[in-house]
């Protein structure tokens, strides 16, 4: 998605913004699934280890969002 805001079509350039919403939802959504799948799992330490890097994962999708928002918004205001 990153690539198609840097250098897609202009007319194409809300799509991959749009994109980027839809992965980082899924994403969250996921997680949110791990999050209250995991309260019923005994080892704690498994669970402990998969909340980590779930949420390592959340944060990267955040901040992916957000640069590819920034480059689609900067392509529509610069015409």
């Amino acid at each position: 998605m990153k690539a198609m805001a840097e250098t897609g079509l202009q007319a194409s350039v809300s799509d991959a913004g749009v994109g980027a919403l839809c992965a980082r939802t899924a994403v969250m959504g996921a997680f949110l699934n791990v999050k209250i799948n995991a309260s019923g799992v005994e080892d704690k330490s498994f669970v402990d280890d998969i909340l980590t890097k779930g949420t390592e994962i959340e944060e990267k999708s955040q901040q992916m969002e957000t640069d590819i928002l920034k480059i689609v918004n900067d392509k529509i205001t610069s015409k």
